[in-house]
């Protein structure tokens, strides 16, 4: 599709006809690929190639000073992630087999029929794209490391499968592929949706709306606009949220609440890049990248025939999962730490002390309403607060208002079972046990003592002194 097309770099036309190449230019924008560069001399190619990156390169094959024969030598030596289209008023199948032999990926025959010049050139992007993409996701499975700290600022972690998606989000920065975020409610989709826009670096912003409850009508005017004159009370032309995301991001949230209809012509959308305000007969081009999300199992409603499978196969060029908060309890600390600062900062409180039965509390609880539910939790106490160590209170009236059991992972196992699994050959001393423990509390609250003293039900002062021992015992040699 041109609208999603895969790369922003530019396309770069060569041919020493300047109609031909305004001919080119102009198909190619009006199809929605803006980013067009035309080059009417030859010997300007390299010396440009050198300075600026291109998306693709289209290359007339005959041509006065340098040959598009030459030309395709030089750039897949010293350019090989660039691909290569050659056009020709000469249909020769010889001369085709030995440009494609030596890399070229097309080959065009003047006149090239519209639809396929404009095909053949968004596949060119879009092989580059995911060539850029691959070395983008090696990258960062190489590494390990998340790049952009700061596109994840909002979501507040430290469990490595949710670092995990971090490092796919920016392997994916490169594509304009749609992505399709899936998790239950308040695990943090719109976040997420978010850092990959903020990751892609597109000049536009990005723009959410809600699917959910919107009628085919109303979903076609919010999204597309409306002709002046469409419908009774249009008295004036009106543009939809799309134009607001163009060159940026369009997030369509609880994308599997959509319409059937409204199925129809998201679908469109993205398979051609199109789309049609109420009331007008001319496809308008989109330039926004589509991210949906929903936490309801779209594979479910494929089954169901509720959501067209052709559409869920588009949406999930690449998709990201997001665990429930009940599978990351790593994350407890750390978000706990940051609602109470958070809480007593909009609420203009000191930070109030968490109670130590505060973190096996939680630990236990499901979170049906996952992140979002533990921060109305903490708001909710913090707001009832008034001095001295938090109450547990609010929180257990707020957990029996739920009426959830503990999750059946936070549920022990039988204590005896669990210690010849954990140690088959020989039990660890208390001493190597308690060490063990506060170097794995320390690790999962980030070396912070306070949230690592409450996590293993002790005071940061208790703790302190444990960890002086420690020491001692370490100078000591023992």
């Amino acid at each position: 599709m041109v609208g999603n097309a895969a790369s922003q770099l530019p396309v770069l036309l060569v041919d020493d006809e300047p109609p031909l190449l305004r001919s080119a230019s102009v198909i190619l924008r009006s199809s929605g690929i803006q980013q067009v560069i035309t080059l009417d001399d030859s010997r300007t190619v390299l010396p440009w190639l050198a300075e600026h990156d291109a998306g693709a390169v289209v290359l007339d094959l005959t041509m006065p000073h340098i040959s598009g024969h030459v030309l395709l030598e030089h750039i897949t030596a010293d350019y090989p992630d660039v691909p290569i289209l050659l056009m020709t008023a000469t249909n020769d199948l010889d001369t085709a087999v030995q440009c494609m032999q030596q890399g070229a990926i097309d080959y065009l025959v003047k006149p090239v029929e519209k639809s396929r010049f404009v095909s053949a050139i968004t596949r060119a992007l879009e092989l580059r794209a995911l060539h850029e993409e691959v070395l983008s996701l090696k990258t960062s499975l190489l590494t390990n490391q998340v790049r952009h700290q700061d596109a994840f600022a909002a979501l507040i972690t430290q469990s490595p499968a949710m670092r995990a998606i971090f490092r796919y989000v920016e392997a994916i920065a490169v594509s304009r592929q749609p992505v399709l975020i899936t998790g239950e409610t308040g695990t943090g989709k719109e976040l997420l949706a978010r850092a990959v826009h903020h990751v892609s670096s597109g000049p536009g912003e990005l723009v959410a709306i809600n699917v959910a409850g919107l009628d085919d009508t109303m979903f076609s005017d919010t999204l597309f606009g409306h002709a002046k004159g469409a419908f009774t009370g249009a008295i004036q032309a009106r543009e939809g949220l799309i134009t607001q995301a163009a060159n940026g991001t369009l997030f369509l949230d609880e994308i599997g609440d959509l319409a059937p209809a409204s199925q129809v012509k998201l679908l469109r959308l993205l398979q051609e890049g199109t789309y049609f305000p109420l009331g007008m007969d001319q496809p308008r081009q989109s330039r926004a990248r589509i991210i949906v999300a929903t936490n309801q199992d779209v594979v479910e409603r494929v089954r169901t025939g509720d959501f067209r499978k052709d559409l869920y196969y588009r949406l999930r060029a690449h998709h990201l999962h997001i665990p429930p908060l009940r599978q990351r309890l790593e994350d407890l600390p750390l978000l706990i730490n940051h609602f109470l600062e958070k809480a007593a900062d909009a609420l203009e409180k000191p930070v109030p002390t968490p109670p130590r039965e505060l973190y096996p509390l939680l630990n236990a609880y499901a979170f049906p309403g996952n992140v979002r539910e533990l921060e109305v939790m903490i708001f909710d106490a913090v707001a009832q607060h008034q001095g001295g160590v938090l109450s547990l209170s609010r929180f257990k009236s707020a957990i029996e208002q739920g009426q959830n059991a503990p999750h059946p992972e936070a549920i022990p196992v039988n204590t005896l079972e669990a210690l010849e699994q954990w140690f088959p050959d020989r039990l660890p001393t208390l001493k190597d046990m308690e060490q063990a423990l506060i170097a794995e509390a320390l690790r999962r609250a980030n070396d912070n003592q306070g949230i690592a003293a409450g996590m293993l039900g002790l005071t940061r002062q208790a703790l302190n002194r444990r960890l002086t021992r420690r020491r001692a015992r370490q100078d000591n040699g023992n």
